[in-house]
């Protein structure tokens, strides 16, 4: 019987097997089903099922289901034998960024599998007995069998394992160094990139290939690039997970998100028949547009001929017709008035635009991180603001965890001296500053903040949030400090979405009963929580759809802290002038803690002012380069349609 992966279709240009699921969770839960199954085939037979695992976030779904399996439908771990990819060095077992301890507390600890028969390479070691340890390492996996299945996650610089740009076909297990790019990503486990250690012991690309089956899992937009070159791009060291191509059984596993790189996903209309439904059609013709650098009044249909498009032309007519259906549908998406333009404004030919009977709206912003709103959407929230709407921001969570030690000790120093100065509770004071100073003096690299400091955090935050608010004239009575339970763990890793943060979120809808939801779609940040806070807003919704407010409700997407909406997605596309440009880049100024360097900057290491500046002046020129007007910026938004899960 075949099951969900090996039923998968690939395309001529991917030269590894590739399975494109919706979601992340189906994808492991289908991967999480083939394991299981070997799991039990090896046990029927009476032999070891030999397990190479991977550590990171991609693989903990994994993990999960098969716990579950585990507890629910009896899935037996007495007869696996594991293997782990790698571990940093130095490193102590028990240290938050280990590898042992993640293993631990995401599946070993957590099923019955016998503690002989789990291996993970040993950060504790002296530099001179690593050697050693490595070639003892491949032994044991030859004496176990060699690895049955080998699952692997792709990091942003190709690499699998630690296996970093340069790492040769036939390299073993090893001591490596990390590469620069690599220790950036690892930045928000250690609170710090100069808390990353610069090592690492990992299994070679030889060790990964003499698997018997691999599995290659990535999920999300961030990953898109590098699964793409890894999967078509040629084979090179540049890319070590471009060696799968030579595996006789490698699988790679993808969201459709990890998988928009793909030319099936980017481009489908050049390796397969397509349907060319409206979106679709905007799609290839912008891409059109960019490639031929052409307006999209002026493509032709040999245009469309040359470049592949012959059936686009056979299914809609003429280039004239469709290059004036794309250029209206984008005409129509740029619109000044955010929140609709009222009857006592409307002009003689202006674009019809929804709910404009409704003036001025209630209008509720959810904001991930403190500083999102005016990041992401500040132009956009400027002029709601100067239009007369009633704007609520929502800042979801605390965002204590990316504020720099120094801050707080600044801050704390302040707040003692402020005291003592009036007399206010100075023994109080005396202990608070004490107690900083202390803590502080003495923490180890990635050590969890005490909730004192953790507070002190949030609050640097709060204060921020305030000041970049009253920058883009919105109260302080509207704004909403939510500090959803799911994130405040004092650690990168957060717990799971749960009751209490939707119903906190529902609570404020039912309170506010807006017209407008803002909430962000930026789904490619690195650490989850813009995922997280969106889907408590989904669901939030939900629970408050049959409410009489929601009939006259709009939910609209924004992005622009990670990255931006193509211009065939965008729906409101809404354009901002110099002024307004200059107006959100002091909001985002206010977020001092965030400003010069962020915490945890993720892959891109330009300013978060320099990031949206960049992006919303790049949507405006794609504009002008299609044949529109021409704008300073543009802010992107997607309508969310009440259907489409997260």
């Amino acid at each position: 019987m075949q099951t969900m992966l090996e039923s998968s279709h690939t395309t001529p240009l991917e030269h590894i097997p590739c399975t494109v699921l919706k979601h992340m969770r189906d994808v492991c839960a289908a991967v999480a089903r083939q394991i299981a199954d070997l799991i039990r085939a090896r046990a029927d037979e009476g032999r070891k099922c030999v397990l190479g695992l991977a550590t990171g976030s991609t693989p903990v779904g994994v993990y999960n289901e098969l716990v579950r399996l585990h507890r629910e439908e009896g899935l037996s771990f007495q007869n696996v034998v594991t293997f782990n990819l790698d571990e940093y060095f130095p490193m102590q077992p028990n240290e938050l960024q280990s590898y042992v301890r993640f293993m631990r507390e995401h599946l070993f600890d957590l099923v019955d599998i016998l503690p002989e028969n789990v291996h993970i390479p040993d950060g504790t070691l002296d530099a001179d007995a690593i050697h050693k340890f490595c070639q003892e390492y491949e032994q044991k996996i030859v004496d176990a069998g060699g690895i049955d299945v080998q699952l692997l996650g792709i990091g942003r610089t190709g690499h699998i394992g630690f296996n970093e740009p340069g790492s040769g076909v036939s390299s073993r297990t090893r001591l490596i160094t990390l590469d620069r790019i690599t220790r950036i990503d690892a930045a928000s486990d250690f609170f710090g990139e100069e808390n990353v250690p610069r090592r690492a012991i990992t299994m070679g690309v030889g060790t990964i290939l003499d698997a018997k089956k691999v599995i290659m899992l990535a999920f999300g937009e961030h990953k898109a690039n590098i699964v793409a070159q890894a999967v078509e791009g040629p084979v090179t060291p540049a890319v070590a997970a471009s060696f799968l191509q030579q595996h006789p059984n490698a699988q790679v596993v993808l969201d459709e998100a990890a998988a928009a790189g793909l030319t099936r996903s980017k481009f489908p209309w050049l390796v397969q028949s397509v349907d060319w439904d409206d979106k679709l059609t905007r799609r290839a013709v912008i891409w059109l547009a960019q490639k031929v650098e052409k307006p999209l009044l002026k493509l032709t249909d040999q245009d469309y001929n040359e470049e592949g498009l012959q059936d686009l032309l056979a299914a809609h007519g003429s280039a004239y017709d469709i290059n004036l259906s794309v250029f209206r549908h984008l005409q129509r998406t740029i619109s000044g008035w955010p929140g609709g333009k009222p009857d006592h404004e409307k002009k003689p030919g202006d674009l019809d635009r929804p709910h404009d009977a409704i003036f001025p709206k209630r209008v509720i912003l959810f904001s991930p991180h403190p500083d999102d709103d005016v990041i992401s959407m500040g132009g956009t929230l400027i002029r709601l603001v100067e239009h007369g709407h009633e704007v609520h921001i929502a800042y979801q969570t605390s965002g204590n965890i990316a504020v720099f030690d120094d801050d707080a000790i600044r801050f704390a120093d302040f707040v003692a001296d402020f005291n003592r100065h009036f007399g206010i509770d100075p023994d109080r004071s005396s202990k608070l500053e004490d107690h900083i100073d202390e803590f502080l003096k003495n923490k180890k690299a990635g050590q969890v903040d005490s909730p004192e400091v953790q507070q002190i955090k949030g609050l640097i935050r709060r204060c921020e949030a305030k000041a970049g608010a009253r920058c883009c004239g919105v109260p302080e009575e509207r704004l909403h400090f939510m500090d959803l339970p799911f994130y405040e763990t004092g650690r990168v890793k957060k717990l799971p979405l749960s009751d209490k943060d939707i119903e906190l979120t529902a609570n404020l809808l039912e309170q506010i009963k807006p017209h407008q939801i803002y909430a962000a779609g930026d789904l490619s940040d690195p650490h989850g929580t813009h995922r997280t806070c969106l889907t408590a807003v989904i669901k939030a919704c939900e629970q408050v759809k049959d409410s009489e407010w929601y009939n006259d409700c709009v939910v609209w997407l924004y992005r622009g802290a990670w990255q931006e909406w193509n211009p065939e997605q965008i729906e409101m596309a809404v354009p901002l002038s110099p002024r307004e440009v200059s107006q959100k880049r002091q909001a985002i100024f206010k977020h001092e803690s965030q400003k010069d360097r962020a915490l945890f900057p993720g892959p891109d290491m330009r300013e978060f002012w320099q990031r949206a500046e960049a992006r919303n002046a790049g949507t405006a020129r794609l504009y002008d380069r299609l044949g529109l007007a021409e704008y300073e910026a543009i802010e992107g938004f997607v309508r969310w349609d009440g259907n489409s899960d997260i």
